[in-house]
Protein backbone atom coordinates (compact mmCIF):
# COMPACT_ATOMS: atom_id res chain seq x y z
CA UNK A 1 0.00 0.00 0.00
CA UNK A 2 0.91 3.43 -0.82
CA UNK A 3 0.25 6.75 0.86
CA UNK A 4 0.04 10.11 0.69
CA UNK A 5 -0.15 12.86 3.34
CA UNK A 6 -2.00 15.88 3.00
CA UNK A 7 -2.30 18.71 5.40
CA UNK A 8 -4.10 21.73 5.86
CA UNK A 9 -2.39 24.24 8.28
CA UNK A 10 -3.53 27.13 9.66
CA UNK A 11 -3.65 29.83 12.30
CA UNK A 12 -6.03 27.80 14.84
CA UNK A 13 -5.60 24.42 13.81
CA UNK A 14 -2.85 21.61 11.64
CA UNK A 15 -5.61 18.96 10.04
CA UNK A 16 -3.78 16.54 8.12
CA UNK A 17 -4.91 13.28 5.91
CA UNK A 18 -3.26 10.15 5.22
CA UNK A 19 -4.73 8.63 2.24
CA UNK A 20 -4.17 5.78 -0.32
CA UNK A 21 -2.86 6.66 -4.02
CA UNK A 22 -6.07 5.18 -5.09
CA UNK A 23 -8.01 7.56 -3.23
CA UNK A 24 -9.16 6.12 0.04
CA UNK A 25 -9.05 8.22 3.06
CA UNK A 26 -7.22 5.69 5.89
CA UNK A 27 -6.94 8.12 8.81
CA UNK A 28 -7.11 11.64 9.89
CA UNK A 29 -5.63 13.71 12.38
CA UNK A 30 -5.52 17.03 13.84
CA UNK A 31 -3.00 19.43 15.77
CA UNK A 32 -2.28 23.31 17.08
CA UNK A 33 -1.44 26.13 14.75
CA UNK A 34 0.83 25.18 11.67
CA UNK A 35 0.98 28.95 10.58
CA UNK A 36 4.85 29.75 11.01
CA UNK A 37 4.78 33.38 10.89
CA UNK A 38 2.35 33.39 13.98
CA UNK A 39 3.21 30.44 15.87
CA UNK A 40 6.44 30.25 14.81
CA UNK A 41 8.50 28.19 12.87
CA UNK A 42 9.26 25.46 15.38
CA UNK A 43 6.26 25.38 16.95
CA UNK A 44 4.38 25.13 12.92
CA UNK A 45 6.50 22.15 12.04
CA UNK A 46 5.48 20.49 15.91
CA UNK A 47 2.14 20.74 14.76
CA UNK A 48 2.13 19.73 11.21
CA UNK A 49 4.43 16.46 12.34
CA UNK A 50 1.58 15.89 15.52
CA UNK A 51 -1.44 16.02 12.69
CA UNK A 52 0.35 14.04 10.46
CA UNK A 53 1.60 10.98 13.47
CA UNK A 54 -1.95 10.99 14.63
CA UNK A 55 -3.04 10.80 11.29
CA UNK A 56 -0.95 7.85 10.52
CA UNK A 57 -2.66 5.85 13.31
CA UNK A 58 -0.99 2.31 12.95
CA UNK A 59 0.20 3.09 9.05
CA UNK A 60 4.10 2.87 8.78
CA UNK A 61 5.67 6.55 7.89
CA UNK A 62 7.52 4.31 5.59
CA UNK A 63 4.53 3.86 3.21
CA UNK A 64 4.11 7.75 2.79
CA UNK A 65 5.41 8.83 -0.89
CA UNK A 66 4.38 12.36 -1.34
CA UNK A 67 3.09 14.94 1.30
CA UNK A 68 1.42 18.36 0.17
CA UNK A 69 0.84 21.14 3.11
CA UNK A 70 -1.39 23.71 2.24
CA UNK A 71 -0.37 26.75 4.45
CA UNK A 72 -1.12 31.10 5.02
CA UNK A 73 1.82 32.60 3.94
CA UNK A 74 5.52 32.54 3.09
CA UNK A 75 6.69 29.35 4.00
CA UNK A 76 9.00 26.80 2.46
CA UNK A 77 9.27 22.55 2.83
CA UNK A 78 12.72 23.10 4.49
CA UNK A 79 10.86 24.36 7.61
CA UNK A 80 8.56 21.21 7.76
CA UNK A 81 10.27 18.17 5.80
CA UNK A 82 12.66 17.50 9.17
CA UNK A 83 10.10 17.37 11.09
CA UNK A 84 8.02 14.77 9.53
CA UNK A 85 11.42 12.89 8.38
CA UNK A 86 11.53 12.61 12.22
CA UNK A 87 8.39 10.49 11.93
CA UNK A 88 10.12 8.43 9.23
CA UNK A 89 8.34 10.25 6.34
CA UNK A 90 10.92 10.10 4.05
CA UNK A 91 8.59 11.07 0.55
CA UNK A 92 9.44 14.44 -1.03
CA UNK A 93 7.37 17.51 0.90
CA UNK A 94 5.64 20.18 -1.20
CA UNK A 95 4.35 23.56 0.18
CA UNK A 96 2.23 25.51 -1.59
CA UNK A 97 -0.40 28.53 -0.51
CA UNK A 98 -3.68 27.35 1.58
CA UNK A 99 -5.89 29.19 -1.22
CA UNK A 100 -4.21 26.30 -3.82
CA UNK A 101 -5.37 23.61 -1.24
CA UNK A 102 -8.61 25.22 -0.96
CA UNK A 103 -9.42 25.44 -4.56
CA UNK A 104 -8.09 21.93 -4.90
CA UNK A 105 -10.80 20.84 -1.97
CA UNK A 106 -13.32 22.34 -4.34
CA UNK A 107 -12.27 20.83 -8.42
CA UNK A 108 -10.15 18.66 -9.94
CA UNK A 109 -9.76 21.58 -12.53
CA UNK A 110 -5.90 23.03 -13.03
CA UNK A 111 -6.93 26.28 -13.55
CA UNK A 112 -10.08 28.71 -12.03
CA UNK A 113 -10.79 30.69 -8.89
CA UNK A 114 -11.04 30.47 -5.16
CA UNK A 115 -13.26 33.35 -3.21
CA UNK A 116 -12.43 32.80 0.78
CA UNK A 117 -13.84 34.33 3.66
CA UNK A 118 -13.42 32.95 7.29
CA UNK A 119 -11.13 35.11 9.08
CA UNK A 120 -9.79 37.37 6.80
CA UNK A 121 -10.90 37.14 3.25
CA UNK A 122 -9.13 36.95 -0.17
CA UNK A 123 -9.51 35.80 -4.11
CA UNK A 124 -7.22 33.95 -5.98
CA UNK A 125 -6.84 32.88 -9.78
CA UNK A 126 -5.21 29.48 -9.61
CA UNK A 127 -3.23 27.87 -12.22
CA UNK A 128 -1.40 24.70 -12.52
CA UNK A 129 -1.36 24.26 -8.73
CA UNK A 130 0.32 27.96 -8.31
CA UNK A 131 -1.12 31.39 -7.30
CA UNK A 132 -1.28 33.30 -10.19
CA UNK A 133 -3.04 36.43 -9.32
CA UNK A 134 -4.94 37.61 -5.69
CA UNK A 135 -7.96 40.09 -4.88
CA UNK A 136 -8.11 41.56 -1.37
CA UNK A 137 -6.03 39.81 1.70
CA UNK A 138 -4.66 42.22 2.74
CA UNK A 139 -5.21 42.17 6.59
CA UNK A 140 -8.27 43.75 8.38
CA UNK A 141 -6.39 47.19 8.53
CA UNK A 142 -6.32 47.56 4.94
CA UNK A 143 -8.80 44.90 3.61
CA UNK A 144 -10.62 41.49 4.23
CA UNK A 145 -13.75 43.06 3.71
CA UNK A 146 -16.73 40.50 3.89
CA UNK A 147 -14.40 38.54 6.16
CA UNK A 148 -15.40 37.01 10.07
CA UNK A 149 -13.70 40.11 11.58
CA UNK A 150 -14.94 42.66 9.36
CA UNK A 151 -18.67 41.46 9.98
CA UNK A 152 -17.49 41.72 14.00
CA UNK A 153 -15.88 45.03 13.56
CA UNK A 154 -19.11 46.59 11.54
CA UNK A 155 -21.47 45.12 14.84
CA UNK A 156 -19.23 47.01 17.09
CA UNK A 157 -19.42 49.93 15.06
CA UNK A 158 -23.21 49.43 14.91
CA UNK A 159 -23.28 48.98 18.55
CA UNK A 160 -21.34 52.23 20.33
CA UNK A 161 -23.62 54.29 17.24
CA UNK A 162 -27.15 53.08 17.67
CA UNK A 163 -27.11 51.93 21.66
CA UNK A 164 -30.54 51.40 21.32
CA UNK A 165 -30.33 48.77 18.61
CA UNK A 166 -31.39 45.03 19.32
CA UNK A 167 -28.11 44.07 17.87
CA UNK A 168 -26.16 46.48 20.26
CA UNK A 169 -27.62 44.78 23.48
CA UNK A 170 -26.30 41.34 21.98
CA UNK A 171 -23.28 42.58 21.41
CA UNK A 172 -23.00 44.51 24.81
CA UNK A 173 -24.14 41.16 26.77
CA UNK A 174 -21.36 39.24 24.50
CA UNK A 175 -18.88 41.83 25.83
CA UNK A 176 -20.44 41.95 28.91
CA UNK A 177 -20.43 46.04 29.30
CA UNK A 178 -23.85 48.27 29.95
CA UNK A 179 -22.59 51.05 28.12
CA UNK A 180 -21.41 52.29 24.41
CA UNK A 181 -18.59 54.30 26.20
CA UNK A 182 -17.55 50.56 28.00
CA UNK A 183 -17.41 48.84 24.32
CA UNK A 184 -15.55 50.83 23.15
CA UNK A 185 -13.01 50.29 25.44
CA UNK A 186 -13.24 47.07 25.56
CA UNK A 187 -12.98 46.79 21.67
CA UNK A 188 -10.28 49.14 21.82
CA UNK A 189 -8.75 46.25 24.47
CA UNK A 190 -9.50 43.27 22.94
CA UNK A 191 -6.40 41.25 20.58
CA UNK A 192 -8.12 42.08 17.23
CA UNK A 193 -8.63 38.10 16.03
CA UNK A 194 -11.31 37.87 19.21
CA UNK A 195 -13.10 40.17 16.86
CA UNK A 196 -14.15 37.71 14.49
CA UNK A 197 -15.50 35.92 17.08
CA UNK A 198 -19.02 38.05 16.97
CA UNK A 199 -19.11 36.70 13.44
CA UNK A 200 -21.87 33.87 14.45
CA UNK A 201 -23.64 35.99 16.53
CA UNK A 202 -24.17 38.83 13.53
CA UNK A 203 -25.34 36.04 11.35
CA UNK A 204 -27.67 34.67 13.36
CA UNK A 205 -28.65 37.62 14.29
CA UNK A 206 -29.14 38.72 10.40
CA UNK A 207 -31.01 34.94 9.65
CA UNK A 208 -33.58 36.06 12.72
CA UNK A 209 -34.28 38.91 10.87
CA UNK A 210 -32.46 42.07 13.05
CA UNK A 211 -31.74 44.86 10.53
CA UNK A 212 -28.60 46.53 11.25
CA UNK A 213 -27.46 42.47 10.94
CA UNK A 214 -28.30 41.87 7.57
CA UNK A 215 -27.30 45.13 6.30
CA UNK A 216 -24.03 44.52 7.93
CA UNK A 217 -24.68 40.78 6.17
CA UNK A 218 -25.44 42.71 3.16
CA UNK A 219 -22.43 44.49 2.47
CA UNK A 220 -20.14 41.81 3.23
CA UNK A 221 -21.94 39.91 0.29
CA UNK A 222 -21.41 42.81 -1.74
CA UNK A 223 -17.66 43.07 -0.46
CA UNK A 224 -17.06 39.72 -1.55
CA UNK A 225 -18.58 39.25 -4.87
CA UNK A 226 -16.23 42.46 -5.46
CA UNK A 227 -13.43 41.31 -4.70
CA UNK A 228 -13.79 38.17 -6.85
CA UNK A 229 -15.33 40.36 -9.66
CA UNK A 230 -11.93 41.87 -9.41
CA UNK A 231 -9.90 39.36 -9.70
CA UNK A 232 -11.09 38.66 -12.80
CA UNK A 233 -10.73 35.30 -13.31
CA UNK A 234 -12.43 32.40 -15.72
CA UNK A 235 -12.95 29.07 -14.95
CA UNK A 236 -14.55 27.11 -12.26
CA UNK A 237 -15.40 29.16 -8.62
CA UNK A 238 -14.61 27.50 -5.15
CA UNK A 239 -15.84 28.85 -2.22
CA UNK A 240 -13.82 28.41 1.04
CA UNK A 241 -13.83 29.34 4.82
CA UNK A 242 -16.00 29.38 7.54
CA UNK A 243 -18.50 31.92 6.16
CA UNK A 244 -18.51 30.41 2.29
CA UNK A 245 -18.52 26.61 3.21
CA UNK A 246 -20.78 26.20 6.22
CA UNK A 247 -24.49 27.48 6.43
CA UNK A 248 -24.77 31.22 6.66
CA UNK A 249 -26.24 34.04 5.42
CA UNK A 250 -23.22 35.75 3.71
CA UNK A 251 -22.87 32.16 1.86
CA UNK A 252 -26.25 31.86 0.76
CA UNK A 253 -25.84 35.77 -0.73
CA UNK A 254 -22.82 35.19 -2.36
CA UNK A 255 -24.62 31.79 -4.49
CA UNK A 256 -27.52 33.91 -5.23
CA UNK A 257 -25.78 36.41 -6.88
CA UNK A 258 -23.42 34.26 -8.42
CA UNK A 259 -26.02 32.12 -9.50
CA UNK A 260 -28.16 35.24 -10.82
CA UNK A 261 -24.91 35.14 -13.03
CA UNK A 262 -24.98 31.83 -14.18
CA UNK A 263 -22.13 30.81 -12.48
CA UNK A 264 -22.51 27.77 -10.60
CA UNK A 265 -19.74 27.52 -7.52
CA UNK A 266 -18.66 24.48 -5.50
CA UNK A 267 -17.65 24.18 -1.87
CA UNK A 268 -14.27 23.27 -0.78
CA UNK A 269 -14.93 21.94 3.00
CA UNK A 270 -11.92 20.05 3.13
CA UNK A 271 -8.85 21.23 2.22
CA UNK A 272 -6.43 19.09 3.76
CA UNK A 273 -7.98 16.33 1.28
CA UNK A 274 -7.48 18.80 -1.79
CA UNK A 275 -4.12 18.34 -0.26
CA UNK A 276 -3.70 14.75 -0.38
CA UNK A 277 -5.05 15.05 -3.46
CA UNK A 278 -2.36 17.07 -5.18
CA UNK A 279 0.00 14.41 -3.22
CA UNK A 280 -1.42 11.56 -5.25
CA UNK A 281 -2.30 13.04 -8.31
CA UNK A 282 1.10 12.35 -10.40
CA UNK A 283 1.38 8.59 -8.02
CA UNK A 284 -2.08 7.31 -9.08
CA UNK A 285 -3.82 5.54 -11.86
CA UNK A 286 -6.52 6.98 -11.57
CA UNK A 287 -7.99 10.06 -13.38
CA UNK A 288 -7.40 13.61 -11.88
CA UNK A 289 -11.29 14.04 -11.69
CA UNK A 290 -11.99 10.05 -10.82
CA UNK A 291 -9.54 10.52 -7.68
CA UNK A 292 -10.88 13.35 -6.61
CA UNK A 293 -14.39 12.24 -6.84
CA UNK A 294 -12.68 9.32 -4.70
CA UNK A 295 -11.31 11.72 -2.69
CA UNK A 296 -13.67 14.47 -1.84
CA UNK A 297 -16.56 13.33 -3.31
CA UNK A 298 -18.59 15.06 -6.21
CA UNK A 299 -18.35 18.86 -6.14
Amino acid sequence: MELVVGVDAGGTASTAVVATTGGTVVGRGRSGPGNPLTAGAGNAAAAVAAAVESALGEHSPALVRAATLGIAGPATAAQFAPALAALGVTGPVTVVGDVVTAFAAGSPATSGAVLIAGTGAIAAAVHAGAVVRTADGLGWLLGDEGSGRWLGLQAVRVAVRDWSAPLAAQIAARAGVTSADDLVYWAQALPWEQIGALAPLVCAAARGGDTHASAIVGQAVSHLVRTLDDLGADGPVVLGGGLLACDTPVRDGVLATLHARGRRPSTGRDPAAGAAWLAARPLTTLTPAALHEALLGRP
